[in-house]
């Protein structure tokens, strides 16, 4: 464990712009230990859709993980020092989820919220997988269910990571079926 003194300035600015980001109020952010094998410097956040309906569980919306790496050398395959690794979960309709177009849709999505804040995602890569559960035996009951990860990775050629997050927490929003909002209105939702 790297003491705080030794923690390079660029990492702590990094971190800083994260806690800038203001997401929408469906999205939850919380703290947790990023990865410590990968690069000597790391920090995470996880993070839930909800919805101010009812009816709609934390189940039927997205989930993921924002993770930030930092090697003050570099990495040759990042080509450049901050790598963004991401991951978010959502569940599909059945019927969507057999598209043979849903991953192709999927990653425009991750590329349309990198667009939305002016991000170029430099040495970007990832995947989009589709899971199909069924049941049997005792949990024959259940209904199929499918989900989608979309994970994806790509260099920030700065320390301001703000849009980076920004887009990802708008990556969550779409992937959980949310209308976009336009930039500075903010959804209303009913309070009891």
């Amino acid at each position: 464990m790297a003491c705080l003194d030794d923690v390079p300035d660029e990492f702590v600015r990094a971190l800083r712009s994260l806690r800038t980001v203001r997401p929408r109020a469906e999205v939850l952010l919380d703290e947790v230990p990023g990865p410590t094998r990968i690069a000597p410097f790391s920090a995470a956040l996880t993070a839930e859709v909800r919805s101010a309906r009812r009816s709609i569980t934390a189940d039927d919306l997205a989930s993921g993980r924002f993770v930030v790496l930092y090697d003050p050398e570099g990495q040759e395959a990042w080509e450049g020092c901050f790598r963004l690794v991401t991951l978010v979960r959502a569940p599909l309709d059945p019927e969507v989820g057999t598209d043979p177009l849903v991953a192709d849709v999927a990653w425009s999505w991750f590329t349309d919220a990198l667009a939305s804040v002016d991000v170029d995602p430099h040495a970007a890569g990832g995947t989009v997988t589709r899971v199909l559960s069924q049941t049997y035996g005792s949990l024959s009951g259940r209904e199929e269910q499918t989900e989608l990860e979309i994970r994806a990775s790509w260099t920030a050629m700065d320390e301001d990571l703000s849009p980076h997050l920004t887009a990802w927490t708008r990556l969550l929003c779409t992937a959980s079926g949310l209308p976009p909002l336009p930039e500075g209105v903010v959804a209303i939702t009913r309070t009891h």
